[in-house]
C-alpha cells in the first residue's frame, strides 16, 4: 500500500475490522471468508475490464512471467491486489499496468464498479473502497521486442 492508502485505511479502521476473514452470521450458521477469497475475486473482475493489461508492479509481474515458463504453474489471479477483511466490510487495493491510449480515469471507474459488483455479489461483504495505483502503461509492441532479445540463443 502507498503512504496515502495505507492512511486511508488506517483512519477506516472502525470500518473495517482487521480480522483477517469476514465473516456472515444467520440463524443456520457462519460463514468465514479468506482475504484470498476476496483478493482472487477482486483480481479476476478487475482483469475483466478492457484496457487492463496485467495487476502488480514490476517485480511482481516478472516473477509471473517465470512462473508462466513452469510447467504445471499457474499465474496468481491475486497479484498485485491487497485486501483488508472484516467480518462484514471489505477494502481492496489494486496495482495495474494500463493499455496505452486508455483513459484512466474512465478505466478506474470500471474497474472500481466492475470490483465493487463482483465481491458483493459473490461474497456478500460490502466494499467500503477500491483503491486503484496505475503503476506503469503498456505500450504495444514492448513485449515482442523484450521476447526477441531473450529468445536468440548462440546456437540456431
Amino acid at each position: 500500500m502507498t503512504n496515502s492508502t495505507a492512511t486511508k485505511a488506517s483512519s477506516q479502521s472502525s470500518e473495517v475490522e482487521k480480522t483477517g476473514t469476514g465473516a456472515l452470521e444467520s440463524s443456520k450458521g457462519t460463514t468465514s471468508i479468506a482475504d484470498t477469497v476476496v483478493a482472487k475475486v477482486a483480481g479476476l473482475a478487475t482483469r475483466e475490464i478492457s484496457g487492463v493489461y496485467d495487476l502488480g508492479g514490476g517485480a511482481a509481474r516478472a516473477f509471473s512471467a517465470i512462473r508462466e515458463r513452469i510447467p504445471g504453474a499457474t499465474a496468481s489471479a491475486s497479484q498485485g491486489v491487497s485486501v483488508e477483511v472484516g467480518e462484514k466490510q471489505a477494502a481492496v487495493d489494486l496495482q495495474i499496468l494500463v493499455e496505452y491510449g486508455v483513459s484512466i480515469a474512465d478505466l478506474s471507474r470500471a474497474v472500481r464498479r466492475n470490483v465493487i459488483g463482483a465481491v458483493e455479489q459473490i461474497t456478500g461483504l460490502e466494499v467500503v473502497e477500491v483503491n486503484i495505483n496505475v503503476s506503469d502503461v503498456h505500450i504495444p509492441g514492448e513485449d515482442e521486442d523484450e521476447d526477441a532479445k531473450t529468445d536468440t540463443g548462440r546456437v540456431q
